[in-house]
């Protein structure tokens, strides 16, 4: 071979690595690059009057963090900045019953952790705190006090706490129950037995720019709107306190408060390793809050894992007690069953 097949030889073979190896490398590392949606309309239809209990509060129950950086939970996040994904329950007091969105951790977890792909345990490192059943004990709380555990979703770090409260009835869409009955790869709720679900519907009309929506107790308080896209039946939790506070618990609609602020979605990677069942249906979504954030910036957005959002929730203290109305056995709601 002459010298200067050598040379085209060479420049071939580099041509070569270059289109098998660079280029998709780039369009990959392209994804995780800053791509904003389109800034939306700021809603402008009714915000519908509430009526809520004074005794209505929400209060924070962080089980533990899923240690993660800022690219994983948004497009234009850095690898290098480190976040502290939260693991979490909200606990919502109402007179008419107490609720628990979602669970955080169980005491469970390790053993159920175990049963998820070996991908996905190789690239996941959390750490438990204390699950949401012993945080409630240990604030002087009954856990059998509540009403209902009201899931956002029924992805695997939602759920794990929910064997720790049997009896309990767990409120869920009818698409999140028949996404329950499939038990996908990231779904715990294979491994339980026993579980109460309980379905429920959107019988009320729009609300806050969703298309349906459920008031849990008749008052404007707590009210459920469909989000389908991260799961077939994700829902957001809208909570209106009466001194006028309103928050908005999104679950896993973005991961990070930067969905909302700064319009990015998950990047493709991402997305394609579980995150979204519908990617189209959560960018509407997504696209919804934004909009109502545009319209109320006092809304308080708290994603399921945003650890900011839960630092705007108080904590759990020795004086919680349960809502009066529900240890008397008050309070359920019609449109459940």
């Amino acid at each position: 071979m002459t010298a200067t097949e050598m040379r085209r030889s060479k420049r071939f073979y580099f041509t070569v690595v270059a289109v098998v190896v660079l280029i998709p490398l780039a369009l990959f590392v392209r994804t995780f690059l800053p791509a904003p949606l389109p800034m939306p309309q700021p809603y402008a239809g009714p915000v519908p009057s509430a009526n809520p209990p004074k005794e209505l509060a929400v209060f924070a129950v962080v089980t533990g963090v899923n240690h993660r950086d800022a690219a994983f939970g948004y497009r234009g996040g850095s690898l290098f900045e480190r976040r502290e994904f939260a693991m979490a329950a909200t606990l919502v007091r109402h007179p008419k019953g107490d609720l628990l969105i979602d669970t955080g951790f169980g005491r469970g977890i390790d053993r159920q952790f175990r049963t998820m792909p070996l991908l996905f345990r190789t690239i996941t490192f959390y750490s438990l705190w204390q699950p949401a059943v012993d945080q409630l004990n240990a604030a002087g709380y009954d856990p059998k006090s509540l009403h209902a555990i009201l899931l956002t979703h029924s992805h695997w770090d939602h759920v794990s706490g929910l064997p720790d409260f049997p009896g309990i009835p767990v409120w869920v869409t009818e698409r999140e129950r028949e996404f329950i009955r499939k038990s996908g790869i990231m779904d715990f709720c294979k491994l339980f037995a026993g579980i109460r679900y309980e379905e429920y519907g959107f019988e009320g009309g729009p609300y806050l720019g969703f298309p349906a929506s459920h008031d849990v107790y008749g008052d404007g308080s707590i009210v459920v709107v469909p989000a389908s896209g991260h799961t077939p039946g994700s829902v957001i939790v809208f909570v209106t306190l009466a001194n006028g506070t309103r928050y908005a618990f999104v679950g896993d609609l973005v991961y990070q408060l930067e969905g909302i602020t700064l319009r990015e979605e998950r990047s493709w990677f991402v997305r394609r390793s579980g995150a979204d069942e519908d990617a189209e249906g959560n960018r509407e979504n997504m696209l919804r809050v934004i909009a109502l954030k545009e319209r109320l910036p006092e809304l308080i957005i708290v994603p399921a894992h945003d650890m900011r959002g839960f630092d705007k929730l108080p904590k759990l203290s020795a004086v919680v007690q349960p809502s009066v109305a529900r240890a008397a056995g008050q309070g359920q709601p019609s449109s459940h069953r």
